[in-house]
């Protein structure tokens, strides 16, 4: 796992007082707040509708259980005792006091944490495959490669005040676990001719107002020349990109406008015209920062543990969170386990501050001191002993932590909604717990198999609703909340946007409509078929049909 080094920890530092000083004139008046806004926004804090918010970064969504009892810490001594992990693996504080925020900087800053690159018009915070490391398709581990991204773009004096945000996931094997092609920038680790790695570059997506899935611009960009390939890009972006209307200012837009073809052609002149020498990554510098992310001391063991064996056959509970919370791992006798944060009736993505330790002292006694923020608002233990397993689910049942829903019906991918957001048209939690509650029954989720369910309180869509297998948008109605179900989106290497299926419904009719739209989907099904692969084959007619006859009836 990477540790800062001396540069990390003084430009942290030097940020910290800064905005220690920012703030204590915010709040003498001294600023205004449309003033203080570009400031705070640079540190990561947001004000909605109660308080302001601060989102804290979790590079790549790794941490030391050190960094998860900070959190702890700071959920319980400045906010309400919880924080939100969101979608891009950062975690959220929705009600610290404003001027508290410069001392929880500092406390985060004490085990190399910080608010940077979490909001703001920059290059935020990149992502991955929460399994990076552990996963056995993967080409090679691509985290080294999202930690030499971190530097390179951290206040990068070109790119701190782009036309809007800008956002990069790195992957390293054909099942795509990060949804690359809804970013900015996606990034696929693949083999060079030269057996080298090298890069597939995705540009162009994003969701929002006007989604796009990205559009191939490269296939094998040499893994020493991306920094340039990447310098290239964002230099187009930074001179082309719109910034006379923040709805058209993405970088999707652009590529859209000027098609795919004279955007690549733009790109080229760019790093044409730069010189390499000053962006081409030293060899001995990118197998410094690979060292620090070198496997885990593995023992050699056999692939199947006699405790974990007779722990599935002795408890149903536990077997049923192998089958759907416990992932293969790389290494024989190894697994990663999946801790879901969406129990029945919960808020998908809050962890209390109780909960964070627990998590911390599993990660701590038995997973190499590390725990992973998913994509999906879930954590994951990468690197655990099979034989382990039984122990770990009994401490995370005592915490409430061992919800055996990860990849079905009940995994909902939601935003805090109009419960907290400036910017939302409906309230996202009240209807995510209700449909949780509607399909609570363990049994009948493993009859339905995997599926993605994403809801959004607004059509900035932080819920990713467009990419949901079942996606629901929180619209406003004179004044009234309502919800627009999309179905047949999806986030993977088969990416698309979800299609509208009609006519958007009220609060107490959307999980009743979500029920019927699978129970449609095990109706039509053929032997094997996952809900998405339903919707593929047959269309969204049949489950428009299903959510809205009884409805109109």
């Amino acid at each position: 796992m990477y540790r800062y080094d001396e540069f990390d920890s003084a430009l942290v530092q030097d940020r910290i007082a800064e905005f220690r000083d920012q703030v204590a004139r915010r709040v003498s008046g001294a600023l205004t707040e449309d003033q203080f806004k570009p400031l705070r926004l640079m540190n990561g804090v947001y004000l909605q509708l109660h308080a302001y918010m601060l989102r804290v970064a979790v590079p790549y969504g790794v941490m030391r259980s050190a960094q998860m009892r900070k959190l702890a810490h700071i959920a319980r001594t400045y906010d309400k005792g919880y924080g939100h992990f969101t979608t891009r693996t950062n975690i959220q504080f929705n009600w610290p006091a404003l001027t508290d925020i410069p001392t929880i900087l500092e406390d985060l800053a004490m085990v190399e944490m910080h608010a940077i690159q979490t909001s703001g018009n920059c290059i935020r915070n990149v992502t991955t495959d929460v399994f990076a490391g552990a996963a056995d398709d993967e080409i090679e581990d691509p985290r080294p490669w999202c930690e030499i991204l971190r530097q390179w773009s951290t206040i990068h004096p070109e790119f701190s005040f782009l036309p809007r945000k800008f956002k990069i996931a790195v992957i390293a094997s054909e099942t795509d676990r990060a949804a690359i092609r809804t970013h900015d920038v996606g990034l696929q680790i693949v083999q060079g001719a030269d057996g080298q790695t090298a890069f597939r570059v995705f540009v162009g997506g994003g969701q929002g107002r006007l989604p796009h899935i990205a559009k191939e611009i490269a296939s094998a960009v040499p893994g020493r020349e991306i920094l340039a390939y990447l310098t290239a890009i964002l230099r187009a972006y930074n001179l082309l990109g719109r910034r006379d209307n923040i709805h058209k200012a993405r970088i999707k837009i652009l590529v859209e406008a000027i098609g795919i073809e004279a955007f690549r052609e733009e790109v080229e002149r760019h790093h044409a015209e730069l010189r390499l020498e000053d962006l081409i990554l030293p060899t001995d510098e990118l197998e410094r920062i690979r060292a620090s992310f070198a496997p885990p001391p593995f023992e050699t063991l056999t692939r199947h543990s006699g405790a974990f064996d007779r722990a599935v056959l002795a408890e149903p509970e536990f077997a049923r969170w192998t089958r759907n919370n416990v992932r293969r791992h790389k290494v024989a006798g190894y697994a990663s386990a999946i801790i879901s944060l969406k129990p029945v009736d919960g808020v998908p993505g809050d962890i209390t501050a109780a909960q964070m330790e627990a998590v911390a002292n599993l990660a701590e006694r038995f997973g190499f001191d590390e725990v992973r923020a998913a994509y999906e608002q879930n954590l994951v233990l990468p690197h655990v002993r099979l034989d382990e397993l039984p122990t770990i689910w009994r401490a995370l049942d005592a915490a409430g932590l061992a919800t055996a829903n990860a990849d079905l019906a009940t995994d909902i991918i939601a935003c805090p909604g109009l419960d907290y957001c400036s910017l939302a048209n409906a309230r996202s939690i009240p209807v995510a717990q209700a449909l949780s509650r509607r399909l609570a029954d363990l049994d009948h989720q493993e009859r339905i198999g995997p599926v993605r369910i994403n809801m959004s309180g607004c059509i900035n869509a932080c819920g990713h609703h467009h990419v949901g297998h079942i996606g629901i948008l929180g619209v406003d109605r004179k004044g009234e909340e309502f919800y627009q179900i999309t179905v047949g989106g999806s986030p993977d290497e088969k990416a698309a946007l979800g299609e509208i299926v009609g006519r958007s419904l009220s609060a107490d009719e959307t999980p009743l409509a979500i029920e019927r739209a699978l129970n449609r989907y095990l109706d039509i099904r053929t032997d094997g078929e996952r809900f998405i692969d339903t919707v593929r084959r047959v269309g969204a007619s049949p489950f428009r049909e299903a959510i809205y006859a009884p409805l109109d009836a």
